[in-house]
C-alpha cells in the first residue's frame, strides 16, 4: 500500500512537472515580445506591421518571421513615413498587376527576344520592370535587391529577381497575392548571365561609344553597377539619363555595391527621396525589414540559437570578424584589435589583476552573451577561454557563442547561405555591434538592426590599426565605390561633397558614401 501510494505521488510529480515545463513555454512565448522589449504587460498588442510598413495580407504560418520578428526587438525609435507605408501599398498593387503571370508580363514578355528596333514603342504600356541577377556574396546581394527595390520605387518599375540562385530557399515572398521571382521561361534568361561591360547594351559602354540617343530606344539595356564599372555606368540615375531611360521597358541589372547614396544626386530623386525618408540613416532599415523576411527553415536556426544562447543575457554583443588579406584565417593581430576595441570602448570588461581577483559583492552580477560570427572559429575560442581562464573586472559573467565555422565562403551552397543569412540576423538582434570595416555582412547586419556599430579598421601590414575602432555615426551601408562626382559636377569633384549628407564613409578613410542624417563638416 506504501509502495502503490508512492508511486502514485511520483506520477503526479512527474505529470506535473510536464504540465508546468509545457506551461512555462506558452507562457514564455506570449511573453517574450514584453520582456524584450522591457515591459511587463503582458496584455500590450505587439505592433506586428511594424507601424505599417507590413500589410497584413499574408498567411502567418507561410512565413512566420514577417511578423514574429517583432517579438524578437525592443521598440523602434525609427518610424517609417506615411509617405513611405502609401508608396509600398501602391506598389504591392503595381506587382499585382505586371507581376508574372499576368497579361501585362505575357504582353511586355512577347517578342523580348527579338531584336526590333521598335519593340519599346509598342510594349511599353503601364508597365516597365527591373530584373535583379544575383551576384557575389550574400551580403552584396542584399544591400543590391535593397538598392534595386528603391530605384524601382523611384521610377515606377517592378522588380524580378533571379531566381537561378538560392533566393527563395533564404527569404519569403514580400508582396501579397503575387510573386517577386523572375519565371525561369523569360526570354532573356540563358543570356543575362553573361552581361558584362562588353555587351552592347550595355548602358554605360552605349553611352561611351555614343551609340544611344532618344529616337531609338533598345528594347532592353544591361547596368552594370559593380565594383569594377566605370562612371559611365554609375551614373545611370542622373536626371538626364532618366529621360531616355524611362522609355526602356526592360532593365537587366547586376550589381554588387549599396548604390543608394548616389540616388540623392538626383534632384527629382531627392525630393521624393526626402519625402520617403525624412531620417536619412533609415533608408535600408526600413526597406530591409520590409522586404527581406527568412524562410521558417532560416528563422528556425535564428530563434533556435536566440532562445539557448541569448535570451536569458542581461546584455549582449555582436562581433562580426572578416579578414581581408590574402593570408586568411586566425590572424593574432586581429585579435587583438577585437579585444583592445571591446575593452576600450567598454563593450567588454577586462580582466582582473591576480591581486583583485576578489568578488564583488556589492553589485549584482551581469550576464553578457557575445556572440561571434566569422568564418574561423578560434576568435570566440580565444575571447571564450580568455573570459573563462580569468575573472572580469566588474564580476560580470561573460558567455561566448558562435553558430557556426566554417572556414570557407561558400555562396550558393544552399545550407551555407541559410547559416550565413541566420547568422546575420541574430547580429542585428543584438544589443550593440563590432563589425569590420568593409564588409558587406556586417552592414546588413546592424543596419537590419538598427544599429551604429562600432567599425573595426582593416589592419594594414599585419599591424594591429591604433585607434582599433570608431564608432558610426550613421547606422546605413557603405557604397564602396561610388561615382567621382555628382550629376551635375564637373570630373574630379569630390562626390562627398555634393549634397552634405551624402558623405565617406567612417571606416573607409576619406572614401565610400553613405547617408546621414546630419550635415556636419567631413568627418
Amino acid at each position: 500500500m506504501k509502495m502503490k501510494l508512492l508511486l502514485t505521488v511520483g506520477t503526479c510529480l512527474v505529470l506535473w512537472s510536464v504540465m508546468l515545463v509545457s506551461f512555462s513555454n506558452v507562457f514564455k512565448h506570449h511573453l517574450l515580445g514584453a520582456i524584450v522589449n522591457g515591459s511587463n504587460d503582458s496584455d500590450k498588442p505587439r505592433d506586428k506591421l511594424l507601424e505599417g510598413l507590413l500589410t497584413a495580407d499574408f498567411d502567418e504560418d507561410s512565413c512566420l518571421s514577417r511578423y514574429q520578428s517583432s517579438l524578437y526587438r525592443k521598440p523602434s525609435p525609427y518610424k517609417p513615413s506615411q509617405y513611405l507605408v502609401s508608396k509600398l501599398r501602391s506598389y504591392e498593387k503595381l506587382h499585382q498587376r505586371c507581376g508574372p503571370d499576368t497579361e501585362a508580363y505575357k504582353q511586355a514578355t512577347k517578342n523580348l527576344g527579338h531584336d526590333d528596333e521598335n519593340y519599346a514603342n509598342k510594349s511599353v504600356g503601364e508597365c516597365k520592370y527591373i530584373v535583379w541577377v544575383a551576384v557575389y556574396g550574400l551580403g552584396n546581394r542584399i544591400l543590391t535587391l535593397a538598392s534595386v527595390f528603391l530605384y524601382a520605387l523611384l521610377t515606377e518599375r517592378v522588380v524580378l529577381v533571379d531566381q537561378s540562385k538560392d533566393i527563395s530557399d533564404l527569404f519569403c515572398e514580400p508582396f501579397p497575392g503575387t510573386s517577386w521571382l523572375l519565371p525561369n521561361e523569360f526570354p532573356l534568361m540563358n543570356q543575362i548571365d553573361g552581361y558584362d561591360k562588353g555587351y552592347s547594351r550595355c548602358y554605360g559602354t552605349m553611352l561611351k561609344n555614343q551609340t544611344i540617343n532618344s529616337t531609338s530606344i533598345p528594347p532592353h539595356l544591361y547596368l552594370h553597377i559593380l565594383h569594377d564599372s566605370r562612371d559611365e555606368d554609375k551614373m545611370f540615375f542622373c536626371q538626364k539619363d532618366q529621360t531616355m531611360m524611362n522609355k526602356v521597358p526592360w532593365l537587366i541589372v547586376k550589381a554588387n555595391v549599396y548604390f543608394v547614396p548616389s540616388l540623392w544626386f538626383n534632384p527629382t530623386f531627392q525630393t521624393e527621396l526626402m519625402k520617403l525618408f525624412p531620417q536619412k540613416e533609415t533608408v535600408f532599415y526600413h526597406l530591409a525589414r520590409y522586404l527581406f523576411h527568412p524562410t521558417n527553415q532560416v528563422w528556425g536556426m535564428v530563434t533556435r540559437s536566440y532562445d539557448a544562447y541569448l535570451s536569458r543575457a542581461d546584455e549582449t554583443l555582436g562581433i562580426q570578424v572578416r579578414v581581408f588579406s590574402r593570408r586568411a584565417g586566425y590572424l593574432q593581430h586581429v585579435m587583438n584589435q577585437i579585444v583592445a576595441c571591446t575593452q576600450r570602448e567598454k563593450l567588454l570588461p577586462g580582466l582582473a589583476t591576480h591581486e583583485s581577483q576578489v568578488t564583488n559583492t556589492s553589485r549584482s552580477k551581469k550576464l553578457k552573451a557575445v556572440l561571434v560570427t566569422s568564418l574561423y572559429p578560434e576568435y570566440s575560442n580565444n575571447l571564450k577561454n580568455m573570459y573563462w581562464e580569468r575573472p572580469t573586472s566588474t564580476g560580470d559573467i561573460i558567455e561566448v557563442y558562435q553558430p557556426s565555422g566554417e572556414r570557407f565562403q561558400q555562396t550558393d551552397k544552399k545550407l551555407h547561405d541559410q547559416k550565413a543569412l541566420a547568422e546575420m540576423y541574430l547580429l542585428s538582434l543584438t544589443d550593440n555591434t563590432v563589425t569590420s570595416a568593409r564588409s558587406t555582412f556586417g552592414y546588413v547586419a546592424h543596419s537590419l538592426g538598427g544599429l551604429k556599430p562600432w567599425l573595426l579598421y582593416q589592419p594594414t601590414r599585419g599591424k594591429t590599426p591604433d585607434p582599433p575602432c570608431v564608432r558610426a555615426v550613421s547606422m546605413e551601408p557603405c557604397f564602396l565605390t561610388p561615382p567621382t562626382h555628382g550629376c551635375g559636377a564637373k570630373k574630379r569633384t569630390n562626390s562627398a561633397k555634393v549634397v552634405p549628407f551624402v558623405r565617406h564613409c567612417e571606416d573607409l578613410w576619406h572614401d565610400g558614401l553613405k547617408l546621414f542624417d546630419d550635415t556636419k563638416d567631413e568627418l
